[in-house]
């Protein structure tokens, strides 16, 4: 008896709606990205105040109608960007730390990578425009609940896998380790400090988040001191 034959969907013709609604979509995900390409390169070289729509229009091949019809504002463009820069160094960060065979080392990736880029301080200036312009304020807390929320599987991940124990529930790790961030990197902007110096400040802040040994033995911990977390970013930024 003969196998019978496996029809497959027909195409769909060019002209079909379903293809053409495909295919304005696709090309205003496209837009969007190419959009916020274009004006993260451009806010984080100029500032909110120093970039022009029209900027921002050139560096994407686009026009400057384009971006009032995606974003409404520039404002708006300048927060959608800011967050997603820091969901993009987030990601980065907790994949340099999925290596780390200790919780010191697991720490010491997050906050190299943390430090190493300008995501955190175009954030914090987000979040300064949202105090202003609150109809900006959800996509900000929708960003920051993304934060904790993946930081912490992320962290709760490698506990569970390597069998460390937490000092604190992986949660308010996650809360605190941004927190940290967000303050320590304010704070090295406004006082003209180097990457290496935001580093070594932040280890110094977290401390050991968590220990290999037993329960137990964890008020034995000694903190990072200053000279092992200045010793360990000169060398990772070097």
């Amino acid at each position: 008896m003969a196998p019978k034959s496996v029809q497959s969907a027909p195409e769909m013709p060019a002209d079909d709606p379903r293809h053409a609604t495909r295919a304005t979509r696709t090309a205003g995900r496209q837009m969007r990205s190419r959009l916020l390409d274009g004006a993260s390169r451009l806010f984080r070289e100029r500032g909110l105040a120093g970039t022009s729509i029209s900027d921002i229009a050139a560096a994407a091949d686009a026009f400057p109608s384009q971006i009032t019809y995606y974003f409404r504002t520039k404002e708006a463009l300048f927060v959608e960007a800011a967050c997603r820069e820091m969901l993009y160094v987030a990601r980065a960060a907790e994949q340099a730390a999925s290596q780390a065979l200790t919780p010191r080392d697991y720490t010491r990736a997050l906050v190299e990578t943390v430090t190493g880029t300008d995501s955190v301080a175009f954030f914090t200036e987000a979040l300064t425009l949202t105090r202003r312009r609150q109809d900006l304020a959800p996509l900000v807390e929708r960003t920051i609940e993304r934060l904790h929320g993946e930081g912490m599987r992320a962290y709760a991940g490698q506990i569970e896998r390597h069998g460390w124990k937490s000092l604190r529930d992986p949660d308010a790790s996650s809360r605190r380790f941004w927190a940290v961030a967000i303050g320590v990197m304010v704070e090295g902007h406004a006082m003209g400090r180097s990457a290496e110096e935001m580093c070594g400040e932040m280890l110094r802040v977290l401390g050991d988040q968590a220990t290999a040994k037993p329960a137990s033995e964890a008020a034995g911990l000694r903190l990072v001191g200053d000279r092992d977390a200045s010793d360990f970013c000169n060398r990772r930024h070097r």
